[in-house]
């Protein structure tokens, strides 16, 4: 490293640790603030994809609701969440709302079978979507979560994908007789059960959660990096492959610089979450009676941040006897 590279790395590490402090100090205020931010931007992309139901469709209800939220556990926002998914569609369908709330229950014995800590996973998924980086998560959840996690991005996945088809489907479901509710189930089920494309991306997204967390664990120099880049790899190629395969009709281009900007995010988050100094690897050896121990002891780079002191200068006051006094005066 250069003395440049050098200076711009020390003044990184002190911004991180100064942002990590300041995460410390005020906690009790910023997880409700986190809670609000998550619920709030949850409901209003849910109201402006599928806002059918106009009472709920208002700024109003939807501060309340995500102020309620903040002072409740995150699991609680999911619930809210969902509730507001079942009562839009219901206002478009029945049949929908039949259909998502099933959908809703099957993934919530899921989600807290297997990864019930995997809360921000299941709303930030199809947040993801909406902004066109959902190859975030799986890169994500590889490094900081576990394989249960891939459940959790798989609910995403699924949510993110039923509440598109039954938007593009809004005007052929609303065409359909009233009576007739068994075309209507059968139309939506088949539209979403067939999506080629969800299927894919579900299992895109698995396989990229799988690699990239059992990478991250080998005991070889800058794992996280490479766990990152394998994983973006992968996904990306079973995407294409897939696309080939069952012409899910893929788009390329946003698939790869999607990706692209994936893994600058992951990148960011590897320096708050994981950030080694492999220029300094100690590998030590030892034994009992029974084994050969093997240890490789890789230190994380912290930097101290600088604290500031105020000196006070102290100028000691003259003493004045009483003659001295009497002098001054004249007397």
């Amino acid at each position: 490293m250069t003395n440049n590279e050098e200076d711009h790395m020390t003044t990184l590490l002190v911004a991180k640790q100064y942002i990590k402090n300041f995460i410390y100090k005020y906690e009790v205020y910023l997880k409700p603030l986190l809670k609000l931010i998550l619920a709030l931007a949850s409901l209003m992309l849910i109201n402006g994809k599928i806002g059918y139901m106009h009472k709920l469709d208002n700024i109003s209800i939807v501060l309340i609701v995500a102020l309620m939220c903040s002072f409740m556990p995150m699991n609680f926002i999911i619930f809210v969440a969902a509730a507001f998914t079942v009562l839009h569609l219901y206002a478009l369908s029945l049949e929908c709302a039949v259909i998502a709330l099933v959908l809703f229950l099957v993934m919530f014995l899921l989600y807290f079978r297997f990864s019930p800590k995997d809360t921000l996973v299941v709303l930030l998924t199809p947040i993801c979507f909406i902004l066109k980086i959902p190859y975030v998560m799986p890169l994500a959840m590889g490094l900081l979560g576990t394989p249960a996690s891939a459940v959790s991005v798989g609910c995403g996945v699924m949510v993110s994908y039923l509440i598109g088809y039954i938007a593009d489907s809004a005007t052929a479901l609303s065409g359909m007789a009233t009576e007739d509710m068994a075309s209507k189930f059968r139309f939506v089920i088949d539209g979403f059960l067939d999506n080629k494309d969800m299927m894919l991306t579900i299992v895109a997204f698995a396989v990229t959660i799988f690699l990239v967390y059992f990478i991250k664990r080998l005991s070889i120099d800058h794992a996280w990096t490479i766990a990152m880049v394998a994983g973006a790899i992968a996904d990306v190629m079973i995407l294409l492959v897939g696309d080939l395969a069952f012409d899910t009709n893929v788009p390329i281009v946003g698939i790869i610089i999607g990706t692209v900007f994936s893994v600058l995010i992951t990148k960011i988050v590897e320096f708050f979450a994981f950030n080694m100094d492999y220029s300094r690897v100690e590998k030590v050896q030892f034994e009992d009676d029974e084994y050969y121990y093997y240890v490789k002891a890789v230190p994380k780079i912290t930097v101290a941040t600088p604290s500031k002191t105020v000196k006070r200068i102290n100028t000691p006051k003259k003493k004045y006897t009483g003659s001295q006094s009497k002098r001054e005066k004249g007397v």
